[in-house]
């Protein structure tokens, strides 16, 4: 197996930041200050950068430079308001089809997820959540529907590999509100209460991850600009007399 590039670890090194949140949309990325950090010249941290952009990850504005794109925050927070809207109704049309085996198999899948709990993988947790919610709206009779439902899912695997990497805190809630709704299918609950159940369920994430992003927000003057640490000159790079024309170079 070859070792690891430079600019393939630049590029994991920042995508983890971005994935996990620690780097909120509108971070400014420097050059400088994240190729001191990985012991590498800017080279690779702007070729990590370049395919970050073309991912839609990050924007690159002139005098202003690189930084982790803002507009994913509206798409996701849509793509969510709809996915509850749509999974919900999918959910509430599919529930008189399920049997026992599906509610089993769920109830089986949800407690994998309770399982995972104390030694916490976002991503895992969220492979076994759409596993959980496809057991329940699967069986939906009307294509269009599931069609929106399969849309939403797919767009947001686009947007972020999972919400619980920003509030690990609400998979616990999660779990409990799968067993709610498996409890509400399973009594035979009126159609609008297990909708409204599942729509519930959905909303509740995307305010704790809309919650998280209000106070993990880029710190800002008293212009409500964003306050960023100036990049510093490279010392020894051919490729450019400062950090700041490297910036410049990634449009």
């Amino acid at each position: 197996m070859s070792a690891e590039s430079k600019s393939e670890r630049a590029y994991r090194f920042l995508r983890e930041r971005i994935d996990d949140g620690r780097y909120v949309p509108g971070y400014r990325l420097v050059l400088a200050q994240i190729a001191a950090e990985l012991d590498v010249s800017v080279v690779p941290v702007r070729e990590a950068i370049r395919r970050l952009e073309a991912e839609g990850l990050v924007t690159f504005e002139r005098n202003v430079g690189a930084q982790v794109a803002l507009q994913k925050e509206a798409e996701y927070q849509h793509t969510m308001e709809t996915l509850a809207l749509v999974e919900g109704f999918a959910t509430s049309l599919s529930a008189p089809r399920l049997t026992a085996d599906h509610l089993a198999r769920a109830r089986e899948v949800n407690e994998r997820m309770r399982r995972t709990l104390d030694d916490f993988d976002p991503h895992r947790f969220t492979e076994l959540n759409l596993e959980f919610h496809a057991i329940l709206f699967e069986e939906c009779p009307n294509p269009h529907v599931l069609d929106l439902v399969h849309r939403g899912w797919n767009r947001m695997r686009v947007l972020r590999d999972s919400s619980f990497s920003f509030v690990p805190g609400r998979a616990r809630d999660s779990v409990a509100e799968h067993a709610r709704i498996l409890d509400l299918i399973e009594r035979g609950a009126a159609p609008i209460e297990i909708e409204l159940a599942a729509r519930e369920h959905r909303t509740a994430t995307l305010d704790a991850v809309l919650a998280y992003q209000s106070t993990h927000k880029p710190p800002t003057d008293a212009t409500g600009a964003r306050t960023t640490t100036e990049p510093v000159s490279e010392p020894g790079d051919a490729a450019a007399a400062s950090a700041s024309n490297q910036e410049a170079q990634i449009a």
